[in-house]
């Protein structure tokens, strides 16, 4: 997939963090979710008009409402980046579907090697997860790898009988270079059809992030 080159400052209740740089897939549509609360607002207003640029005026108002509370509740919770991904597919005239969050969690620990080992002995406990330690050109990294089947109620199905809905995760635990702080991309997708394009490219995301000195002088020490 072609990449954006995508700069972000992201935040952590309500501090400022060291300047975090990577880039996306084209079709990646994402809202930045640490701006303010009205171009937070805003930003979830675009992001539904760029998913459905066919619809009308009451679908778009309905899902910026959703998708803005959805930004709310995910910076409470340390998210400062969510993006959904669409992706048409050419034998059947599908479309391959992803969603993509980055949550930054302070870690008490400036040294790269220490805390992904610390986050690799943690993963590892889960026997279900399949746990792989990443060289990154901007440091190591601890990659962890799910899948989950659900069941989904017949009354959402259109059969009419319940189906099963397997689930994939990619996770990348990536320390910051520049600060006692960690980024996690998360990728979940039902298109477990294409698991080898979005693994693809989730490597091209975290393979190219970069962390820039800080420029602010009031700010975190380069």
């Amino acid at each position: 997939m072609d990449t954006l080159e995508t700069l972000q400052d992201l935040t952590i209740e309500g501090a400022v963090l060291p300047p975090m740089a990577f880039r996306l897939p084209h079709g990646m549509h994402a809202i930045e979710v640490s701006l303010d609360a009205d171009e937070r607002t805003q930003a979830a207003h675009r992001l539904v008009r760029e998913i459905y640029p066919n619809g009308e005026v009451p679908l778009w108002e309905t899902m910026g409402s959703l998708y803005s509370a959805m930004a709310d509740q995910m910076l409470a919770s340390g998210v400062g980046f969510f993006g959904i991904g669409l992706y048409g597919l050419e034998d059947d005239g599908g479309v391959a579907h992803c969603s993509l969050t980055i949550a930054v969690f302070e870690s008490g620990e400036t040294d790269q090697e220490v805390v992904a080992q610390g986050i690799q002995s943690l993963l590892l406990r889960d026997p279900l997860r399949e746990v792989t330690w990443l060289d990154l050109p901007c440091g190591p990294a601890v990659c962890g790898v799910t899948f989950q089947r659900l069941v989904v109620d017949g009354g959402y199905t259109k059969s009419g009988q319940d189906e099963e809905l397997v689930m994939g995760q990619i996770q990348v635990h990536v320390p910051f270079a520049t600060g006692p702080y960690t980024a996690v991309f998360t990728l979940d997708t039902a298109s477990v059809e294409q698991w080898e394009e979005f693994a693809h490219a989730v490597a091209g995301i975290v393979g190219s992030v970069e962390f820039p000195p800080s420029t602010d002088p009031a700010g975190l020490p380069d």
